[in-house]
């Protein structure tokens, strides 16, 4: 975190939900389903899935995006990312008219891939195994001077990401647990922005894989862990670490942060699939998964935040076997 960048606020959460208007789609939310009884909760799921480049990462990415001047647009951007952020900062720039570059890992899906370049970014792989990625796009910046657009330690795209749980507050009223995917920490952060003013009551809780526990970890420890290229099939959730914007509000507003077995995760999938007629990523059935699992206890109204349904028809295929 630089020293010139201020702590999101819900402030800046309710701006972003203006700069994004008409531009991201205000997804549904999917409720009265089989989940209700399994759960013996009232379940609320908001279907970021559904949003454009198929995930929640367009919200941050347009409000960064389209906040950037004149001059910094027409440098072109850089971004790193496994596959979402990648498409949703892809998408933005082909929307914006700015030149995007994407530094993705050679393991990333290849659905998400195809959709990076489809929307006309220009794709850098690397080897998650011999080097990192922000070492990667810091030698773009330097060689071509490009604008860094962050996945998750950025105030504007904290704020940005938090109007997902915003509007599920906004359209079903107050909640008593909202579970949150957890990768670099970004729409966990913003969710407990939304949710400290909308409903103040709400215990939020991040999920992410056990082989991916470093999140978990850090809210335990109070300091930041890391877990290196983790083999977890939620490739969303494979970031290094929380970032230090995110770990800081993680720490002040989130109530706990659960994992959950890469088995749980499977099947979240394909419950998704074959009980709430859903299209998710392993990622985004964290949520899901912590709740059939038993992982977590959540009672009274429970949300959900599905983070995305970009999945491959490989990995589709071995969780629906």
């Amino acid at each position: 975190m630089n020293a010139d960048q201020p702590m999101p606020q819900f402030a800046d959460v309710l701006a972003a939900q203006e700069r994004i208007r008409g531009k991201a789609l205000q997804t549904p939310v999917l409720s009265d389903t089989a989940l209700d009884q399994v759960a013996q909760a009232k379940v609320f799921l908001k279907c970021e899935n559904l949003q454009r480049a198929g995930a929640f990462k367009f919200r941050g990415a347009w409000n960064t995006m389209v906040q950037l001047t004149p001059d910094e647009q027409s440098r072109g951007v850089v971004a790193y990312s496994s596959g979402n952020h990648a498409q949703a900062v892809a998408l933005c720039g082909k929307l914006l008219g700015i030149k995007t570059t994407i530094v993705m890992p050679d393991n990333a899906p290849q659905t998400k891939k195809t959709a990076t370049e489809k929307y006309g970014a220009h794709v850098v792989p690397y080897s998650p195994e011999q080097t990192r990625r922000e070492e990667v796009a810091a030698k773009l910046i330097d060689q071509r001077g490009f604008m860094l657009v962050p996945p998750f330690d950025h105030p504007q795209i904290v704020a940005g990401q938090g109007t997902a749980a915003l509007e599920l507050f906004d359209l079903v009223g107050a909640l008593d647990t909202l579970l949150v995917p957890c990768g670099g920490g970004g729409l966990l952060a913003g969710s407990a922005l939304s949710a400290g003013m909308r409903s103040p009551q709400c215990q939020v809780v991040g999920v992410e894989p056990e082989l991916a526990d470093d999140a978990a970890r850090s809210f335990r420890s109070g300091r930041l862990h890391r877990v290196v290229n983790p083999p977890t099939i939620a490739d969303g959730a494979r970031t290094e670490s929380l970032g230090q914007i995110p770990f800081d509000l993680i720490r002040r507003l989130v109530a706990d942060i659960i994992t959950v077995p890469e088995q749980a995760i499977v099947d979240a999938v394909r419950y998704a699939f074959f009980d709430l007629k859903l299209v998710v990523e392993p990622s985004g059935a964290l949520g899901i998964a912590a709740l059939l699992s038993g992982a977590v206890s959540a009672t009274g109204r429970v949300g959900i935040l599905i983070s995305g349904g970009n999945i491959d028809a490989q990995v589709m295929t071995d969780c629906l076997d």
